[in-house]
């Protein structure tokens, strides 16, 4: 049979990071095979506080062609080495999650199984001492020099972010309509979506949609009614307040994550001023309450009042369903702890691509990225909440979080932690194996029990080699320049610019 219309007519419903980010890709990656159309409002503001970021970001820039520099320059970005854990486990507490590897690993054994060792036997310091990115972060350096060999991320304006991937998708291809959506039309029999009416009475058709229009997902939900998962019996903050502020100092390259009586507050340090974040449950706090704390533990003037958010942590219970694809706050909320907001939406966006539903009879496409999707989100939240079971705070919200039953798959980590210090990464899982024992460890949880390989070696020689992965990496840290001198170095307004 031929085809009357090979061109796909894609249309993204909203903008914000995701909705263009999406339109980006598509038009970058499958410009002639398909036609995309991005319907948003000026009148609907998008939420804009997802700006801090992990690395899988700079693979998909690689990915959608965009180019660093350029990106940096228009959205004031800072770079990210890792987060830094403030009183989650008690107060005074402190732990650093960083990007990279820690220590050397050897195919029968990952680097905790050594530092374990190590320590029993008296020696081997702390173990973030074996990790590059981490003593970089301690000294607020930073370069992106490739031969320096730092994993790294970014923090990000995120509405700047949605304008520049605007500037990149329109000239590509990508039709912009202005209009706010007023109904969602679809099909008598088959029940896909077929057009979108705008408030002016315009009709966009499509034959594939994407819904970015946040927490309304007024297609995956208000048209298709494809049901909501609700992970808030496991994660109860449901609500965060959100300001920037003018910067007291040179941006750190980490975001903090600092916990507090109901929740957690994130500082986020851009070039030209300070994100930040109050993360609680509404439950333990009244807004009046977060209100008055939030602002006694800013730093620098606010530069507007601070937003209210109203979220319920979950996922839809499927984020393809028939000829629409959920992205971003449309597709479900885990809270910004471990960055994962926009990394979720890319990865979405490049299985759909991979995927892509050429033919109109795409139900076994759909199954499969709903099941990769799903076991991608569900190991992000058992990751976060791993946070908060772990703690050994005081007050009415933590000890619930320390006594409730967890997910099976979480419970099942943990266990295998603390009996053998073993950690694994499976196929379809987002954080490595380091990731998994730096919060383990910062968490408080002691091993059982490590692999014995480090026996090996003569405790001299076990000594000598973790010296000389200390002494390895300060001399690569020393050689670093500090994330402000890069940034000006690298990033600062030529003097006509200034001027003009």
């Amino acid at each position: 049979m031929t085809e009357t219309n090979p061109r796909k007519r894609v249309v993204v419903a909203g903008g914000g990071t995701a909705g263009w980010l999406a339109a980006t890709a598509l038009v970058r990656q499958l410009g002639p095979l398909v036609d995309v159309t991005l319907v948003e409002s000026d009148e609907i503001g998008t939420v804009g506080v997802g700006e801090s970021t992990i690395p899988t970001i700079r693979t998909f820039h690689s990915f959608a062609g965009i180019e660093e520099d350029a990106f940096v320059r228009a959205t004031g970005a800072t770079f990210k080495l890792g987060i830094s854990f403030e009183n989650w486990r008690r107060d005074g507490d402190h732990y650093f999650h960083s990007f990279g590897s820690v220590g050397r690993s050897v195919f029968l054994a990952d680097f905790q199984h050594f530092w374990l060792e190590a320590r029993a036997q008296g020696f081997g310091g702390s173990f973030g001492d074996y990790s590059f990115e981490l003593r970089a972060a301690r000294e607020n350096r930073f370069t992106n020099d490739p031969e320096a060999g730092l994993a790294y991320a970014y923090h990000l304006d995120a509405t700047a972010y949605a304008r520049f991937l605007r500037g990149l998708a329109e000239p590509a291809g990508v039709r912009r309509v202005e209009g706010r959506i007023a109904a969602v039309e679809r099909d008598g029999e088959g029940g896909d979506i077929t057009a979108l009416t705008l408030a002016s009475g315009a009709r966009i058709e499509g034959d594939f949609f994407i819904d970015c229009t946040g927490f309304r997902a007024l297609l995956i939900e208000g048209a298709l009614e494809t049901g909501f998962e609700d992970w808030s019996h496991w994660l109860p903050t449901d609500s965060a307040l959100a300001v920037q502020t003018e910067l007291v100092g040179p941006p750190a390259p980490y975001t903090r994550a600092i916990a507090h009586r109901a929740g957690w507050r994130w500082r986020i340090p851009l070039q030209h001023r300070m994100g930040n974040g109050f993360v609680f449950s509404s439950a333990q706090m009244s807004e009046d309450e977060a209100r008055a704390q939030f602002a006694a533990d800013l730093e620098g003037a606010p530069l507007f009042e601070p937003r209210l958010l109203r979220y319920t942590t979950g996922m839809r219970r499927q984020a393809w369903h028939r000829n629409c694809l959920a992205l971003g706050l449309a597709a479900g909320f885990v809270e910004p702890l471990e960055s994962t907001s926009i990394h979720l939406v890319m990865i979405a966006i490049t299985r759909f691509i991979r995927g892509f539903p050429f033919a109109r009879e795409c139900a076994a496409l759909a199954d499969r990225f709903n099941a990769q999707s799903r076991a991608e989100w569900e190991h992000v939240r058992d990751f976060v909440i791993l946070h908060y079971y772990l703690n050994q705070r005081d007050g009415t919200f933590w000890p619930g979080r320390a006594a409730m039953n967890i997910p099976d798959t979480l419970a099942a980590r943990i266990a295998l932690f603390r009996q053998s210090a073993a950690a694994y990464q499976d196929q379809d899982d987002l954080f490595r194996i380091d990731s998994w024992a730096q919060v383990l460890f910062g968490q408080g949880v002691e091993p059982a029990s490590w692999h014995r390989i480090a026996r090996t070696l003569p405790p001299e020689q076990l000594r000598r080699a973790l010296a000389d992965l200390d002494a390895g990496l300060a001399a690569r840290v020393a050689r670093l320049p500090t994330q402000a001198a890069f940034l000006g170095a690298r990033y600062a307004p030529s003097p006509a610019a200034a001027a003009g």
